[in-house]
């Protein structure tokens, strides 16, 4: 039996999925399956799976169902999988060479961790390299489910394992949700277990600009959804619910803040200074959308300046 269940739902990703299974047959760590649920794709998907089929064996399954969305997608990877633990792969991201071999280890030397992440690097639809996000590992390990509520941990899906075991405890993914199924996951895990971290990229993430983190709408409705849901079951205050709430409008308004939104951005500021006025953040994003048009106006004299001390 495999220890390492690697399962990767597919929707119409024939084009980037044989990247994200050639990311796993690379792996310094060999003793693994890989599980693709193929959730109703129309593309050649099937096809893409059967030529790796011949090659990999019984390190590879496949299984189709009709559409039901990404949790769903999840779910039936997870009853299929033989593995100890589960890692989570889309079908369009990639895993590092020594992604299995390190969260392997990290859980092996932790048997109070349920789960393990890593940091990430962010990929074009080319794979060229874009970015690798700066986190604060501060909030990222041990005893954080306060941090994965409140949204200062942020868990990137590409590089989390866990143990198969967490199921029993915390449950399936949450199929009724459309958006933030897995930070809830997450949450629910880390109530029962540790969290640990590599403190290394252990995947490469691929931007898309049909990915659903750019519906701005969705992503808020769920995110709500989220922090009212497990306040409403007695895990959270009433003080971490308005900590949440004003972390998400802050990121919000961040968004729009990034793509010339500014009064979307400023009203989002102000929410999340409603929900949280406390947070030198939320004010300090707030002040700074109200005075942009004055910052503007400054910024021709002064941007030789600023550039140099940027490129500094």
């Amino acid at each position: 039996m495999p220890r390492v269940s690697v399962i990767v739902p597919a929707y119409n990703a024939a084009v980037y999925l044989p990247d994200a299974i050639e990311s796993v047959i690379r792996q310094t760590y060999t003793d693994w399956e890989i599980v693709v649920v193929d959730d109703g794709s129309v593309d050649n998907t099937r096809t893409v799976v059967g030529s790796y089929i011949a090659r990999l064996q019984d390190k590879l399954q496949y299984v189709y169902q009709p559409n039901r969305g990404l949790p769903a997608a999840r779910n039936t990877a997870i009853r299929h999988s033989r593995g100890e633990f589960i890692a989570l792969l889309d079908a369009d991201d990639l895993c590092m060479p020594r992604r299995l071999e390190l969260s392997v280890a990290a859980l092996d030397r932790n048997p109070r961790a349920g789960l393990v992440h890593g940091r990430i690097a962010r990929i074009d639809a080319a794979g060229n390299l874009v970015d690798q996000p700066v986190i604060d590992s501060r909030y990222l390990s041990g005893n954080i489910k306060r941090h994965i509520y409140s949204r200062r941990a942020h868990l990137s899906c590409c590089t989390v394992m866990y143990r198969k075991e967490c199921i029993s405890i915390a449950g399936y993914f949450d199929e009724t949700m459309r958006a933030t199924e897995d930070r809830d996951m997450w949450f629910r895990i880390a109530e029962k277990f540790e969290v640990a971290f590599v403190d290394e990229i252990l995947s490469q993430y691929r931007l898309s600009p049909f990915a659903m983190s750019k519906d701005l709408g969705r992503m808020l409705t769920w995110q709500r959804f989220f922090v009212e849901k497990h306040h409403q079951r007695g895990a959270c205050s009433r003080l971490a619910l308005h900590q949440a709430l004003g972390n998400i409008y802050r990121e919000r308004g961040d968004a729009f803040f990034s793509s010339s939104g500014r009064r979307s951005a400023m009203s989002a500021y102000l929410r999340a200074v409603m929900y949280n006025p406390f947070s030198a953040k939320n004010v300090y994003m707030l002040i700074r959308a109200a005075l942009e048009p004055l910052l503007a106006r400054v910024r021709p004299a002064s941007g030789g300046v600023a550039t140099r001390a940027r490129q500094i």
